[in-house]
C-alpha cells in the first residue's frame, strides 16, 4: 500500500550512479519538503550536509535522489532495544543463545529498525549467569558487521551485583566494558539492595568514564531521590527507564520527583510501544498493576517529567520477544503514541525519538542545515502530522549515502468514486 494518492515513479531511484554507492562521492536529494514547508535541495558529501537550497538551485553533480513528494527529517535512533532476545517471541523452544544465534537475532533486528529510519541504537545485553559475556561478544560482533549502515552500542546488564552473589556479577561488568560494552546498566528493582546496585553502577562508570543506562520502574519515589542524588552531575550521562510507574504516583508526589531527576540531569527513556524483558520478572507493566493510584499506565508521564525540565527520549523497548511478542521497533510509531495519546505535539513527539534519543546515546544534534551531519531520513507525506499516521514509504541516510529504503504502493479497484479522484487503480490483467 502507499501513503500517495497518485502514481509516483520510484523516488528512491538515484540518476547517475546508486545512491547507495555515494559514500565517498556527493549525493543530492532534490525537491525534499521540510517540516517548515520548504521544498529544497540537499547536497551531502563526506557523512555530512555539505548546502542546502532552494529545489533546482544546486548544481547537479554526484548522484541524485528525487524527493518529490517527501519529508526530509532528521533520522531517529534507537535509545532502548533488546536485540539479544529480539525475534524469539515465535520460538517453538528455548530460544538460540549460541554466538551465531545471537549475533544473527541482533543483526536481524538492526536491520529492521534501520529500515524504519534508526541509523543509531543502543542495546542491552544480558551478562553473567549461564551466558557470561557470550551474548556481549555476539552483539560487538554484530555491531561491527553493521558498521557503514548503523552505529550499535552496547550496555552490559548484570543481575546483581551486591552481597555475595552479586560479586560475580560485579567482576563480570568489569570485564564487559573491557571487552567493548560502553555503557553499564541494569536493573536495580531486582537486586535486594537497590541503592547499592545503582551505587556500584555509577562507581565503576566514574571509573572507567561510561554512560550509565539502568531500568526501573520508576514507582518508588525515595529510591528514584537518592539515585538522582548519587547521579547528579556524572559524565557522559545517567539514563532511566522506563519509569512506568511515575504514571501510577500522585501528581504532586510525581512532579517532585520529575524536578529532582532535572537537576541531577538525569535523562528519561519511555517506551510507549511496551515494555522490555528486564522488567519482566518485576511485573511492570503487566496489566493490573496500578501502583498507588490504583490504575495501569501505559508508560511514562512524559509531559509531566518535560514540564520539570527532564530530557524524555522514546524507545522502542521489546522486538518481539516475550516481553512483546508484536513489539515492531518502529520510532515513529513510538512518535505517533506520544502524540495521539496526549504526551507531546507532533513536534515534540517526533523529537523524543530523534533529537533527544541522539543526545541520549551522546551523539551530535542533527538538523537539515549545511554542517549538520547526514543522517536523514525521507518520509512519503507532506507534513509531520501525517508522517506519523502513514509512515509507509521511507528513505533512509546514514553518513550521506542511502543505506535503506522501503516502497508501498496502495491501489484501489475501478469505480466512479477512484476516477473522480484520480487515485491510483489496479492494473488490467
Amino acid at each position: 500500500m502507499s501513503d500517495s494518492s497518485q502514481p509516483q515513479p520510484g523516488p528512491e531511484k538515484a540518476t547517475g550512479s546508486d545512491g547507495a554507492g555515494a559514500a565517498a562521492g556527493t549525493l543530492v536529494l532534490c525537491d525534499a519538503r521540510l517540516a517548515d514547508g520548504r521544498v529544497v535541495d540537499v547536497r551531502l558529501s563526506g557523512g555530512r550536509i555539505e548546502a542546502v537550497g532552494t529545489a533546482g538551485s544546486l548544481a547537479p553533480q554526484g548522484s541524485r535522489v528525487d524527493l518529490g513528494g517527501y519529508l526530509l527529517l532528521p533520522a531517529p535512533a534507537e535509545p532502548h532495544a533488546h536485540c539479544d532476545t529480539a525475534l524469539t517471541a515465535d520460538a517453538t523452544g528455548p530460544a538460540d543463545d549460541t554466538l551465531e544465534g545471537v549475533q544473527r537475532r541482533t543483526t536481524e533486528a538492526a536491520l529492521l529498525q534501520l529500515g524504519h529510519g534508526a541509523t543509531a541504537l543502543r542495546t542491552h545485553v544480558r551478562v553473567g549467569d549461564v551466558q557470561g559475556l557470550r551474548s556481549l561478544e555476539a552483539v560487538l560482533q554484530a555491531g561491527r558487521s553493521l558498521s557503514g549502515l548503523a552505529e550499535m552500542t552496547a550496555v552490559a546488564v548484570p543481575r546483581m551485583l551486591t552481597g555475595a552473589a552479586g560479586a560475580d556479577g560485579l567482576a563480570m561488568l568489569r570485564d564487559a566494558v573491557k571487552m567493548g560494552a560502553t555503557v553499564v546498566g541494569g536493573c536495580p528493582d531486582l537486586d535486594p539492595d537497590p541503592a547499592g546496585y545503582a551505587e556500584a553502577v555509577l562507581e565503576l562508570a566514574g571509573e572507567h568514564g561510561c554512560a550509565v543506562d539502568l531500568h526501573t520502574d520508576g514507582d518508588d519515589p525515595a529510591r528514584l531521590a537518592r539515585f538522582a542524588a548519587m547521579a547528579g552531575g556524572l559524565r557522559p550521562g545517567v539514563t532511566i527507564g522506563p519509569c512506568t510507574g511515575l504514571s501510577a504516583l500522585p501528581a504532586d508526589v510525581a512532579a517532585r520527583t520529575a524536578e529532582q531527576l532535572a537537576a541531577a540531569g538525569v535523562t528519561v527513556v519511555c517506551l510507549p510501544q511496551g515494555g522490555c524483558a528486564a522488567l519482566e520478572r518485576h511485573g511492570a507493566g503487566r496489566p493490573g498493576r496500578g501502583g498507588a493510584a490504583g490504575r495501569t499506565a501505559r508508560f511514562a508521564p512524559v509531559r509531566l517529567l518535560r514540564a520539570a525540565g527532564v530530557r524524555v527520549a522514546a524507545g522502542s523497548g521489546a522486538l518481539r520477544d516475550a516481553a512483546n511478542p508484536v513489539g515492531r521497533g518502529d520510532p515513529l510509531e513510538a512518535a505517533y503514541l506520544l502524540a495521539s495519546l496526549g504526551e507531546a505535539g507532533p513536534d515534540a513527539a517526533y523529537g523524543a525519538v530523534s533529537t533527544d534519543a541522539r543526545a541520549t546515546l551522546g551523539l551530535p544534534e542533527v538538523r537539515v542545515e549545511a554542517g549538520f551531519p547526514a543522517e536523514l531520513l525521507a518520509v512519503r507525506g507532506e507534513s509531520l502530522a501525517g508522517v506519523l499516521s502513514l509512515a509507509y514509504s521511507r528513505i533512509v541516510v546514514h553518513r550521506g549515502r542511502v543505506v535503506a529504503r522501503t516502497s508501498a504502493v496502495r491501489e484501489y479497484c475501478d469505480s466512479a468514486a477512484v476516477v473522480a479522484l484520480e487515485l491510483p487503480r489496479q492494473s488490467q490483467r
